[in-house]
């Protein structure tokens, strides 16, 4: 079998949802590799640098887009002329419609300024059409005794287009007319596309992102909701692109569906089980416009009501389908990509600490700032409390939801005589069964959550985060049994010393600290509690060393940092930029007064700092002044005594031997009165002098 070549292969617009998947798709295949598909007994090996690749290459829209790694060449703003000659050089080109109909004309220009240069291909050329299903959109079923019968290939001449549509009809035809007159040069295809699903999502993107945001209490289906969707999974249709190329075949029509035979409705509410509270809401068509997420030509798309089947698929190729049975059937896993390309990962999050130190006002920023569930074990009770006693309230008894509803009173009865026998309080275990069923929640699992100042032990942290899909802990292992999907990621434990929290909560409003037990006998005995729990042998910030969750220790001593904005900002820091959509013009208005304030704070902080070096300076400069002087002091009087102790001798030599001849010569000098004294006394001092 003779070696097969790279494949050079052009893709309009690899900047967008539909051509981006198949380009990056394409770029990890190996030239032939589909041909193997479905043989056990000969599948193809891992790709290797010998392997013949596809080498993609394409045009983008926007100059400063992604990366695009996948693609070896980008074109952006080529005339007609320069991007013929990029066509030309290419094996394969394909032309994606599906998405933007103003695409059509580039793509009819395409195909006929090749059609045009047909002479001079120095190989043959394939030339794929993908356009879309809404050219089948208005179609009446082969047997109207039989709607539910499925339309195929075969029914091709019967189509008929969405009015808005017939633009994609056409060009369909063109590029099949023009594959008909020199095969052997250029071979056309044209692959007509069911609604496209999967990784970042396209027209289904908006009721992924509604349902994962939570903000609704239903997401709207618009309509009725009962017409049929035909759907694809983008790599599916990546597939069947691939699956043309290898096998070049000699049919030239395709449609590319999958199995699947859901409604709109039965597409909204498994996407809104998946990712929220299982509800939908049918709403009018016209709600759709005050959507911006929502195109007109997305309502088209969604409003399509057909039947159809990948019959020539079936008989020409064996895929590997990833989504054969549709969204509906595979939407965990649909979900779950959608989640990781959209990089909508959940931060979870876990703060310790004594009580006063600030858990609660920390949480909370961290739980506006990162979007997150906001934990704690009161609210958590009284949430669940609430929760079902609206649900008996709101519910009529009927045979459907009897056990539903009896489960639920006898849940709220234990509860309530639970907290009657414990002054308000409920038992451990029941704190930790309400706990679990929040993290479990949705909105915990879809974005994250702060636990805040729970578990307080080794023990209910081993009950709150085990597994309870392992059936029996082996405890012969080192690492205890617990749950990837409720295990916080990040654990913090703030401190401060016994005197920082009592001045902090004698500075409280006395209603406030009567609100948070903190009266100075209810403080003092639960700061010991703390204390007392964190000395045991093993307290849960071993638990949480045994997973190898390193906790991060902060300490807190700024009196003027009562707002914890610097705390915050180290804790942000560890933590990384937040997992999930861009922020809307009011959330980036408050991140803009966020960091402001946050540069405030450390401005401030860096001036406190600095004065208080100031006043040990000045401090220490005044005490250095100080022994100075001392010191200067000492000398002196000790140079004094010293020059007083060196003249004695001298002076008892003066008084002995030249103090009596001075005198003496000052008396002669008062009887003589010579005319110059000083002359008088210096000859007499000399004489006598010289004399004695």
């Amino acid at each position: 079998m003779a070696a097969r070549r790279t494949k050079r292969v052009f893709i309009n617009n690899i900047d967008s949802y539909s051509s981006k998947y198949i380009a990056q798709f394409l770029s990890s295949c190996v030239v032939g590799e589909s041909l193997h598909e479905g043989d056990d007994e000969e599948k193809p090996k891992q790709k290797s640098s010998k392997d013949a690749t596809f080498n993609v290459v394409g045009t983008v829209g926007h100059e400063d887009g992604d990366e695009l790694r996948f693609a070896s060449e980008k074109y952006s703003f080529l005339s007609r002329e320069d991007l013929l000659q990029c066509l030309m050089q290419c094996d394969v080109i394909v032309y994606n419609i599906t998405e933007n109909p103003d695409l059509i004309d580039e793509a009819t220009w395409a195909i006929s300024a090749l059609h045009s240069e047909i002479e001079h291909f120095s190989t043959r050329k394939i030339f794929i059409l993908l356009s879309t299903i809404m050219t089948w959109a208005m179609t009446k079923p082969a047997d109207s005794d039989d709607p539910d019968l499925a339309l195929t290939e075969d029914d091709y001449r019967r189509r008929r287009p969405h009015p808005n549509f017939k633009e994609h009809t056409s060009i369909e035809k063109l590029v099949l007319k023009l594959g008909k007159t020199k095969k052997s040069k250029l071979a056309t295809y044209v692959v007509t596309a069911g609604l496209q699903y999967g990784m970042g999502e396209n027209v289904f993107h908006f009721f992924f992102k509604e349902a994962w945001l939570g903000n609704r209490s239903s997401i709207p289906v618009f309509g009725p909701g009962t017409n049929f969707i035909p759907t694809i999974h983008i790599h599916d249709l990546s597939r069947v692109v691939q699956n043309i190329i290898d096998h070049r075949p000699k049919t030239y029509y395709f449609i590319a569906v999958d199995e699947s035979r859901d409604t709109f409705e039965d597409i909204v509410k498994a996407i809104a089980s998946a990712l929220g509270t299982g509800k939908i809401e049918k709403v009018p068509k016209e709600d759709a416009c005050a959507t911006k997420e929502i195109t007109e030509n997305d309502l088209h798309n969604l409003s399509v009501n057909l039947r159809a089947e990948s019959a020539f698929l079936k008989e020409r190729f064996n895929l590997s389908w990833e989504c054969e049975t549709g969204i509906v059937d595979n939407i965990l896993t649909v979900v779950e990509e959608y989640k990781r390309t959209r990089q909508l990962l959940p931060k979870k999050i876990c703060l310790l600490g004594p009580p006063a130190v600030g858990k609660s006002s920390i949480a909370a920023k961290l739980c506006k700032y990162y979007k997150l569930q906001h934990i704690t074990v009161k609210e958590a009770i009284n949430e669940k409390i609430r929760e079902l006693e609206e649900l008996l309230k709101e519910n009529e008894k009927t045979s459907e939801n009897e056990e539903m509803l009896n489960g639920a009173q006898e849940q709220l009865e234990t509860l309530q005589n639970n907290m009657l026998h414990n002054d308000g309080q409920l038992d451990e275990q029941h704190v930790i069964n309400i706990i679990r069923e929040k993290l479990n929640s949705m909105p915990c699992r879809n974005k994250g959550f702060v636990l805040d100042g729970y578990p307080d032990t080794y023990k209910q942290a081993q009950d709150l985060f085990y597994d309870e899909n392992i059936e029996a802990e082996d405890t012969s292992l080192a690492i205890p049994n617990y749950s990837e999907v409720l295990i916080p990621e990040f654990i913090f434990s703030l401190d401060a010393t016994d005197e920082f929290l009592k001045e902090r909560v004698r500075n409280l409003p006395q209603t406030v600290a009567e609100e948070k037990h903190y009266t100075e006998d209810e403080f003092t005995e639960s700061l010991a509690q703390f204390r007392e729990a964190f000395k045991e042998d093993e307290s849960v910030l071993d638990y949480f060393d045994e997973l190898e969750i390193h906790p991060e220790h902060i300490v807190i001593d700024s009196v003027d940092d009562s707002e914890n904005v610097l705390v915050v900002e180290k804790i942000i820091k560890v933590v990384g930029r937040p997992l999930n959509y861009s922020l809307t013009p009011e959330e980036k208005e408050e991140e803009r007064k966020r960091k402001e304030e946050m540069s405030y704070q450390q401005l401030k902080q860096e001036q406190v700092e600095k004065e208080l070096r100031e006043i040990e300076d000045n401090a220490k400069m005044t005490a250095l002044l100080e022994e100075w002087n001392r010191n200067v002091t000492e000398v002196k009087k000790q140079e004094r005594e010293m020059l007083e102790a060196q003249s004695v001798p001298t002076r008892h030599y003066l008084m002995k031997y030249v103090m009596p001849t001075v005198t003496q010569g000052l008396v002669e000098c008062c009887k003589v009165k010579p005319d110059d004294p000083v002359e008088f006394l210096a000859e007499y001092l000399f004489r006598n002098n010289s004399e004695d």
